[in-house]
């Protein structure tokens, strides 16, 4: 018998558990009774009518109780206060996210009402009365005495439901200034996703203001957020590019000459083949306002920023179409490409102008008696530089040599042109300037080794040059004189690229302080190694352009050279150097023979070297992203643009990448 009642007690334990519809703060046994209190109709008016006819008049009238009888008795009354201060921010009548009633939600509370009996349905009802016309602080007491009552299941409920009301659409009750500065802080994801939650999201989403500011943010340089990073848009396209900012810098009251400066020097310094074109070629021009606005509707900012996305995504991945350019009879030295030409040199002593869509030779020009080592050309002449001893400048789309030079007495091996000054390195150790308004010409001698490559840096009125006795200088050209030497690789130097204005390398783990130095000509000529604090960085503190001679100390608004600069070498490194300081500030390494082809831009650096392969790199990081084969020889010369790029090698071909449309082959292997 004591074991059975045991048992009956256990069953009535289990039975008592509480469950998500039992409150376990009630006995098991009373779980049918109802719980709720019955009132007659009468007692139910007097305990509730009064109340509802105190408060409901100030909850559903524009215009409280108390306003309506001062009114009736002649009160003066505020017309200028806002009658919908009397609300809380999520029910007032003119809220903009006022949220409409949740058909589902209303749905199941009316079927769940009626399975109640009525006296069940009544009370409920004048529960959800008295708490509808209470006022704040009457809810408030409500609240907490109902809470303080409920078991856990109702809590959650609580909790779920609480969440899921204290969503509005802030975007919507935002001026719309305001949402497009929430909008412009997403990622390019993130704001796709939020123009699939409403029609109203969307308008805001696709909104050029939006998008003029992504493209700002990733366009011709790395966003500092989300790590990418979109390439200029081509010449045809640049036009219309430089047209939206200008647009929009005029609607803003900004300038647009800076804008036009930033976009000539990001142009310059993302040239092909090494050999850039004169900044006046990039220069854009002004087009009527009506024009402007017609190219705005017509090109929405999010298009722009689309179409960039897509060739940046497969520079990312690798994925581009290859073409191959042959008609040499002997290895490809030099290159230069744009939009739709494409110039080689050869050592067989021709220069060839292709037609990239085609790939079918335009044009073969003949003059020089030895290797063309070295091109340059713009819309209407080429530069050309050879092993024998000359200079020529020729009219490509005709074939004529408007000119010979005849001024270095060995082989020229680079030229490089900007605006009315051509600059020239030769295999007999000097640096040659011309300048094409004044018709003067001046040696620049220093280096003990044959030059070959020379960069001109037109706002700071320099020059640089790499030599094979294994430095790099820069020359002052209104002084003439050397203002610094940079010291570090350990094989000749064949290449330099200026980085622009706007690039800063990430955080250095690795840097290289102790193979590096710099010789400051202005202090004697002395090398300063550059793993402690070396001299030229303690003179910056007093005066910053002090390492810069007499030439800048004279011209306070003479704009100082780039910061930073790359060089390749044949010690198969690719140096990043910090021009002020002239110290080795990162070595990248990859090659395994030297490198003789180095161009680049703000987003990427492309190499060609000995080894016949050519790379991708990441300036910032100092990263190899991509190494491309398919060359029968050393790689000689290469090129870039942002959404080509091209090799030269000595088995007599060029291969040209196209990132753009929709290449469906991944090529190259990532690093």
């Amino acid at each position: 018998m004591a074991r059975e009642s045991s048992n009956n007690d256990h069953e009535t334990s289990l039975n008592a558990q509480p469950s998500r519809d039992s409150c376990d703060r009630r006995r098991g046994q009373d779980e049918d009774k109802t719980r709720l209190v019955k009132m007659s109709s009468h007692l139910v008016g007097k305990a509730v009518s009064p109340f509802l006819k105190e408060h409901i008049p100030g909850i559903y009238a524009p215009i409280s109780k108390a306003a309506l009888e001062d009114a009736a008795a002649d009160v003066p009354v505020d017309r200028a206060k806002d009658p919908n201060t009397r609300y809380c921010y999520r029910h007032r009548p003119d809220s903009k996210c006022r949220r409409a009633a949740d058909e589902t939600k209303m749905g199941f509370i009316q079927r769940e009402l009626n399975s109640l009996p009525v006296a069940d349905q009544e009370a409920i009802t004048h529960v959800w009365s008295l708490f509808s016309a209470a006022p704040a602080k009457h809810r408030e007491l409500m609240l907490q005495g109902i809470i303080t009552q409920c078991c856990f299941p109702q809590l959650s409920t609580v909790s779920r439901e609480v969440q899921e009301q204290l969503k509005i659409d802030f975007l919507t009750a935002l001026p719309a200034e305001l949402s497009y500065k929430v909008l412009s802080c997403l990622d390019t994801v993130s704001l796709c996703k939020a123009a699939q939650v409403s029609r109203r999201w969307r308008s805001l989403a696709d909104d050029d203001v939006v998008w003029h500011r992504m493209c700002e943010q990733h366009i011709d340089r790395k966003c500092t957020k989300c790590g990418w990073g979109l390439p200029l848009l081509e010449r045809k396209k640049l036009k219309a590019w430089s047209q939206h900012q200008r647009a929009h810098r005029r609607d803003d009251g900004i300038d647009d000459t800076d804008a036009d400066d930033g976009t000539s020097s990001r142009k310059r310094c993302s040239g092909a083949a090494g050999d850039e074109g004169p900044s006046k070629r990039q220069r854009l021009g002004r087009s009527p306002r009506p024009q402007l606005d017609a190219e705005r509707r017509l090109r929405p900012w999010k298009d722009v920023y689309r179409d960039r996305y897509k060739v940046g995504y497969n520079w990312k991945t690798g994925r581009c179409a290859v073409k191959t350019f042959k008609g040499h009879e002997n290895g490809v030295t030099c290159l230069q490409f744009d939009d739709n030409v494409l110039a080689t040199g050869s050592y067989d002593a021709t220069i060839k102008i292709w037609n990239l869509e085609t790939g079918q030779v335009m044009r073969t020009l003949h003059g020089h008696a030895s290797t063309v080592r070295t091109l340059q050309f713009d819309e209407s002449k080429l530069i050309s530089g050879s092993f024998d001893k000359t200079i020529k400048i020729w009219n490509w789309q005709t074939g004529e040599c408007l000119s010979t030079l005849q001024c270095h007495s060995d082989g020229v091996l680079s030229v490089h042109y900007d605006g009315c000054t051509l600059a020239s390195g030769s295999i007999d150790k000097t640096v040659k300037i011309f300048s094409f308004d004044t018709k003067q010409t001046f040696c620049l001698r220093g280096h003990t080794d044959w030059v070959n490559h020379v960069r001109i840096d037109s706002p700071s009125r320099t020059v640089f040059s790499a030599s094979d006795d294994m430095s790099v200088k820069l020359w002052d050209l209104d002084t003439k004189q050397c203002i610094r030497t940079f010291r570090g690789h350990v094989g000749q130097v064949q290449q330099v690229l200026l980085m622009p204005s706007d690039f800063e390398p990430d955080a250095i783990a690795g840097e290289d302080k102790t193979d590096a130095a710099s010789t400051d000509s202005s202090r004697g000529g002395t090398p300063t190694p550059q793993g402690g604090c070396c001299a030229a960085e303690a003179s910056a503190t007093v005066d910053a352009r002090a390492w810069l001679g007499s030439g800048f100390a004279k011209d306070p608004s003479r704009p100082e050279p780039p910061r930073y600069m790359l060089t390749g070498g044949l010690d198969n490194t690719v140096r990043l150097w910090e021009v002020e300081t002239g110290r080795c500030i990162r070595s990248m390494f990859g090659h395994v023979e030297g490198i003789w082809g180095l161009v680049g831009d703000t987003l990427r650096v492309v190499t060609g070297a000995n080894d016949s392969v050519t790379k991708i790199w990441e300036p910032r990081s100092g990263k190899c992203d991509r190494s491309f084969t398919g060359h029968a020889g050393p790689v000689t010369c290469v090129g870039l643009s942002d959404s080509r790029m091209a090799s030269g090698s000595e088995d007599g071909e060029v291969r040209l990448y196209s990132f753009e449309g929709e290449p469906t082959e991944e090529r190259g292997t990532p690093s």
